[in-house]
């Protein structure tokens, strides 16, 4: 047994960093991020990243650590958690882990699926099927992996089914590296109440410049990364390309906000289905 974690996990919106802020502060904890894309720079308004302001001096880990061009998996997390969580506890303090993206919690709690080689042809023949349709074989294949996916991260999802066509629909899962005594914290708002901040939360996001954000982002790895970057960056890249090639409509930008509030709201439902698979109360 490796010692103490506080898990604090929930759906997007649902006030998950000010809740961590609020436990470090009263349990003497640093936080380590668990969120696959803000481990990135320069994704800050369409990841809702916490600001230093909001940290109120609680020193939060794993955030801006790659360029968004650069690749940072499952693995390289566990890796980073395990080790940040040694270092915490050595120094006295409560390791918070907190975030959204709950294959990184299975990783470092289950373990990581067992990795399988590369292939090539197998890939070839993915690439050629939409995003939609390779998560949806995913899903047919395997819905507890299918669970844990982003939907939109094209190379994860070609990965997760050359794993299954080498291993089976269910790969087994290598023996967890670390085991922790877990607290859990588990914040799960009531449907309307969630679907009132996720919109919220994008009138804010669009007002303090998430167009220009996903613009410079755009620039920087161009269309088919920033598809993998999340629902705000692929639909807002959309939005960008149709301008460049003068599609009709110049009410498309108002349209931004009921699609992007539609699409985060199936996400966070996915959230909240793993949510209730861990099978704690929620406060």
């Amino acid at each position: 047994m490796k010692g103490q974690i506080l898990c604090i996990v929930g759906p997007t919106a649902s006030g998950k960093s000010s809740r961590a802020v609020e436990e470090a502060r009263a349990r003497n904890g640093e936080i380590i991020s668990v969120d696959s894309r803000q481990v990135y720079r320069g994704l800050d308004i369409g990841t809702e990243k916490i600001t230093t302001e909001e940290m109120c001096g609680v020193p939060h880990h794993l955030l801006d650590i790659r360029d968004p061009e650069e690749a940072y998996s499952a693995g390289d997390f566990v890796q980073d958690a395990a080790r940040l969580i040694e270092d915490i506890r050595a120094r006295g303090k409560l390791p918070i882990l907190v975030g959204g993206t709950h294959f990184y919690f299975d990783a470092l709690l289950n373990g990581l699926p067992m990795g399988t080689d590369a292939n090539p042809e197998l890939r070839e023949r993915l690439e050629k099927f939409s995003t939609e349709e390779l998560y949806a074989r995913v899903r047919a294949e395997d819905t507890r992996r299918a669970d844990e996916l982003d939907p939109l991260n094209r190379r994860r999802l070609i990965r997760a089914l050359e794993i299954i066509a080498a291993k089976g629909s269910v790969p087994a899962r290598l023996n967890p590296a670390q085991t922790y005594a877990v607290e859990w914290i588990v914040i799960n708002p009531p449907r309307e109440e969630l679907r009132a901040r996720i919109d919220a939360r994008l009138k804010s996001a669009f007002d303090r410049g998430l167009i220009d954000e996903v613009r410079r982002v755009r620039e920087k790895v161009g269309d088919a990364r920033l598809k993998e970057l999340g629902l705000e960056y692929k639909i807002v890249g959309e939005y960008l390309r149709n301008l460049e090639a003068s599609l009709p409509s110049g009410s498309e930008a108002s349209k931004l906000l009921p699609i992007l509030s539609a699409k985060l709201w199936q996400y966070a439902r996915r959230q909240k289905a793993w949510l209730r698979k861990l099978g704690h109360a929620t406060p």
